[in-house]
């Protein structure tokens, strides 16, 4: 009798363990079939760290500064082929030729042009008989192009020969404390006095002349303004194509 239920006992303990047994071989066959989960290397696979990854940020656009710009454009220059420009306005298209010999002004200019940034600028300033002056509005977007492209002045270059003649375009000086007369690189003036305008001679920097269209240019300066010779009806810009 004793016998017989120590017998019994073995038994039942025998089946309690295996089934203990069977269930974890059961519950890691679960959880290594897991859906979603990484594949093992033991199967040939490499498993990425996601966390170990580096990270990639965006390259930030270059932006002009007073620091940098003349270096800037120093090497720029040497990478020019062009030296014209037409900008068609609302009143018609006329043709710049840029001047070699006044290199940063010339690039400066070239590099304004070929970002967009005279389109949609206006002749802001008429006076009758002596200049016209662009490449400033009252619209945001040119504020927008301008810190987009950056904050910066052009020193003067006037001993290159070049004098104010009829249909010379030249640069104005900033209108920030500027006892040096550093350029304002955004905008630019005409001549269109006959046979020029010689006093501004030594004080501003001509880079360039207009080559073909100047009855366009005497037509913008022919144009009725206001009290601050902004025209009375806007002149835009419309296109500046670097040719």
């Amino acid at each position: 009798m004793l016998r017989a239920t120590i017998s019994l006992m073995t038994s039942i303990t025998l089946f309690f363990l295996i089934s203990c047994g069977d269930k974890a071989d059961k519950a890691n066959k679960d959880v290594n079939s897991t859906k979603g989960a990484p594949p093992s290397t033991e199967q040939g696979v490499q498993v990425k760290e996601i966390d170990s990854l580096p990270v990639t940020k965006e390259e930030e656009e270059f932006v002009l500064t007073e620091e940098n710009a003349i270096d800037f454009f120093f090497e720029y220059a040497k990478t020019l082929k062009e030296d014209k420009v037409k900008l068609t306005t609302t009143m018609g298209s006329f043709t710049i030729q840029l001047y070699d010999n006044v290199p940063y002004h010339k690039a400066n200019f070239i590099y304004l042009a070929k970002k967009g940034y005279f389109e949609n600028t206006m002749f802001h300033r008429v006076v009758k008989d002596f200049i016209i002056q662009g490449g400033n509005s009252d619209n945001r977007e040119t504020g927008k192009k301008r810190g987009q492209i950056g904050r910066y002045l052009l020193p003067p270059d006037t001993r290159k020969g070049h004098k104010h003649h009829r249909g010379t375009i030249s640069m104005p000086s900033s209108e920030r404390d500027n006892p040096h007369k550093l350029a304002s690189p955004y905008e630019f003036f005409i001549v269109v006095t006959k046979p020029g305008s010689y006093h501004l001679d030594g004080n501003y920097t001509p880079f360039g002349r207009v080559i073909e269209g100047m009855d366009i240019v005497d037509k913008i300066n022919q144009v009725e303004v206001d009290e601050g010779d902004w025209p009375m009806q806007n002149v835009y810009v419309l296109k500046a194509e670097v040719l």
